[in-house]
């Protein structure tokens, strides 16, 4: 037959993708392992016929009628060789029964993102360059396009939840993301980790396998997600998958109404939304809660600082959006004031047509009544306390404003449930940290068309007490009880988990407003805080010691019965009596008090100081847990005839004392912390000694701003009385862990683990410097 001799005939690249599944001994755990290859195979097309770099340079082809010798195109097909490498493949020097010998030139990727990055990124242009591009059935990364992203929102009546669903559209049909994402985080939980997750760059990518139809057939198919758009679906679904973790076979998920929040994160997706325009109205609203500015109240007398502005702005968004939140503010920053601007701008606009009602401690009464007076006198405010508050049951719809307490709520409750609120609002919120208590019970059986809660410390000891005020605010939104404990309160205090400490904080957030004196009051002068060592004498020393053995035994005996977290009582009453021991031995029931000298070497140190300070012109506050403490001091400043104010549990005229001393007819002022942790205002002092410190950094806080808050203009130095060596000196750790865990939640710093551990208790019980040797001889004997 005739020859044809063609020399100048281009290659056309084709590249056959492949994978192969097989099983090897692995001997690093001495098990059989799963492994998936993928390779590459690189062939030259010339006239029909494909060949490799290891075939001759001309290629000799029989046809019909005649015979051709093709010249292979070498630089040519070097060059597409280059090109291929320059994407990162190399030539494989492993078997692989991915793909045929015949198929071509073997070549690999190093890692299964390369591979994917490749696909993705590289392999449409190669298309387009002429490549042409096999694919074998069993290729991994063989991928169907997502041709849009959509959002479908369906809303309910009652207009407390409603439903969303996330999907993706593959072949023109709508597949919700919902159990793909749950049957995929079953698998990779991390991705429910925003540290870990938050490593991803946006553009890697994630396979993800679904069922589709292709083709008029179901089959099983393979889709790459952008991390970029997965991270806010993930942030937005990612509770449920908590809630639920087997998965399920729904495709859209209930979300609260005040979770439209979330939605939020949806907005910068090129998303097609359907349905849903109110909730994501709301989801701006709340996002945005607070930054429009409202307008002060007409009749309000008195000038909002900017921040003051803000607490009252966001009140009324909040009150806008039918939702309620925790005005968190540090004592002293005029949260009482805030809300009665609040209270007076609903009154104006004419929506207070029916009353609000605060709940208070008793003492605050008072306070509360001379600040409406002072700033809102136009609201008619009726405080429910004493006798004849029944008097005033039959015309409470008269009234802008009641005043009610915590202790005499559950007793009235059924007349006050019957009567229609505007605003409930709880000031000293965390009065109902204990979701059981009547107290607690009856203020969420009111009716309130807005609930806020007033407090500086909404988290004293555990993430139990945030969540009760939220069962208060959004019933239902925090899950229940277990639920929250499973997932927020146990994995933050326990196991230290930022990410669990970070998805509560993006919870709260537009439903807690906090802002400390540092961050909004700096016309407030300094504030410097210093711990004052003193020592034991030695007639306390010798009973500390006594006490400390007995109660070591009595604490390790309960321990061992009942283990730590059931031993709380016991520990606790051992605490009190080295504590009180510190104090004054007179504290201590049966304590042999000595015949002459001393019984308190705090005592002898804080009469040192108070003579200094008092020559100085100082005005003081002492604070002691102990009213007895309080007691015995009373009677050493009379033997030096140093007058002075009191104020405990039994005081029944708080404004005598109160006035006397702001008036300057005092200098020192002595103050039960329980009976003055609220509803003072002391500016006057210009020194806070704290007596005796216990665990609860909050209170000591609390006790603290009676002096320094708004209206002070002298700095305010606070001194610590602490025993060296003692139990008092540990206790001090444990303050700063709970400080860690209140600010962490409160503040969206991270968050102690606060926990109290064998070694704890061995550090509370240790014996005193000095005294180890003969303790540690003691200990061994019992």
């Amino acid at each position: 037959m005739p020859e044809r001799l063609i020399e100048d005939l281009q290659p056309r690249p084709r590249l056959w993708l492949g994978s192969v599944e097989f099983s090897a001994f692995e001997p690093r755990n001495g098990r059989m392992q799963r492994y998936i290859q993928h390779r590459a195979a690189l062939a030259f097309g010339y006239a029909g016929e494909y060949v490799s770099s290891g075939r001759a340079a001309t290629l000799v082809l029989h046809r019909a009628n005649e015979t051709l010798r093709i010249t292979r195109q070498l630089d040519a097909e070097k060059r597409l060789r280059d090109r291929l490498q320059t994407l990162g493949f190399k030539v494989a020097t492993r078997q692989s029964k991915a793909l045929p010998e015949s198929a071509g030139d073997i070549f690999e990727l190093p890692n299964d993102s390369a591979w994917l990055r490749f696909i993705l990124n590289e392999l449409p242009g190669l298309r387009e360059q002429g490549w042409e591009i096999e694919v074998s059935d069993d290729f991994a990364f063989d991928l169907t396009p997502v041709e849009a992203w959509y959002a479908t929102i369906d809303e309910s009546p009652e207009r407390d939840w409603f439903d969303l669903e996330l999907g993706i559209v593959v072949n023109g049909e709508r597949l919700s993301l919902l159990p793909i994402l749950l049957n995929l985080l079953r698998t990779h939980p991390e991705l429910l980790n925003p540290a870990l997750l938050a490593k991803r760059r946006d553009d890697d990518q994630m396979l993800v396998p679904i069922h589709g139809y292709q083709q008029g057939k179901q089959r099983l198919m393979q889709v790459a997600l952008p991390y970029g758009r997965l991270k806010p679906v993930l942030a937005t679904l990612g509770d449920f998958y908590l809630r639920d973790p087997e998965g399920t076979s729904e495709t859209r998920i209930r979300l609260a109404t005040p979770d439209a929040t979330r939605l939020g994160a949806l907005q910068g997706l090129p998303l097609q939304w359907q349905g849903g325009e109110r909730m994501r109205h709301l989801a701006e609203r709340l996002r945005s809660v607070g930054t429009t500015s409202a307008t002060p109240p007409a009749g309000l007398n008195a000038t909002l600082r900017p921040y003051q502005l803000e607490g009252l702005s966001w009140m009324q968004a909040l009150r806008e959006l039918e939702v309620g939140g925790i005005l968190a503010d540090d004592m002293g920053l005029g949260k009482t004031l805030q809300t009665l601007a609040h209270l007076l701008c609903e009154k104006q606009a004419g929506r207070l047509d029916r009353p609000s009602m605060v709940v208070m401690p008793t003492s605050l009464i008072p306070n509360w009544q001379d600040e409406a007076a002072r700033f809102a006198p136009d609201l008619k405010v009726a405080a429910l306390q004493g006798a004849g508050r029944k008097k005033l049951f039959g015309e409470l719809h008269r009234f802008d404003v009641l005043l009610t307490t915590y202790a005499l709520l559950p007793k009235d409750i059924e007349t006050l449930r019957a009567q229609p609120l505007h605003v409930l609002i709880l000031d000293e919120g965390q009065f109902i940290k204990t979701p059981g208590s009547k107290a607690a019970q009856a203020a969420c059986s009111l009716n309130a068309r807005q609930r806020l809660c007033l407090s500086g410390t909404p988290l004293e000891n555990h993430l139990g007490e945030l969540w009760s005020l939220f069962h208060f605010l959004l019933p239902g939104w925090l899950g229940d009880s277990k639920h929250f404990n499973q997932q927020y309160r146990v994995p933050i205090e326990k196991h230290g988990d930022r990410a669990r400490l970070l998805h509560l904080n993006a919870r709260i957030r537009p439903f807690l407003l906090r802002r400390s004196k540092e961050q909004v009051a700096t016309e407030l002068p300094a504030k410097t805080e210093i711990v004052q060592w003193v020592e034991l004498n030695e007639a306390q020393r010798d009973v500390y010691e006594t006490v400390r053995l007995a109660m070591d035994s009595k604490v390790r005996a309960e321990i061992n019965r009942k283990g730590v977290a059931r031993s709380q009582i016991i520990i606790l009453e051992a605490l009190l009596k080295l504590r009180q021991v510190c104090c004054d031995l007179r504290l201590v029931n049966n304590a042999t008090a000595p015949a002459k000298g001393s019984t308190s070497g705090k005592l002898d140190s804080l009469m040192n100081m108070l003579e200094e300070l008092l020559g100085e012109g100082r005005r003081v506050l002492i604070f002691s847990q102990f009213t007895s403490m309080l007691g015995l001091i009373e009677g050493q400043l009379q033997q030096r005839g140093i007058r002075y104010a009191l104020l405990t549990g039994a005081t029944r005229d708080r404004r005598a004392p109160v006035k006397a001393f702001q008036e300057g007819a005092l200098q020192i002022f002595l103050i039960s912390l329980k009976a003055g942790g609220v509803g003072l205002n002391l500016t006057a002092a210009d020194t806070v000694i704290h007596y005796d410190p216990w665990w609860n950094p909050a209170a000591e806080h609390q006790a603290t701003d009676r002096a320094y808050r708004i209206g002070q203009e002298k700095p305010v130095f606070v001194y610590k009385l602490i025993t060296r060596g003692t139990v008092e000196e540990k206790i001090q750790r444990l303050q700063a862990e709970k400080s860690a865990l209140a600010g962490g939640v409160l503040d969206g710093r991270e968050g102690g683990d606060w926990r109290l551990q064998d070694d704890d208790i061995d550090a509370l019980f240790a014996p005193l410097p000095g005294r180890k040797k003969a303790a540690s001889a003691r200990d061994a004997e019992r």
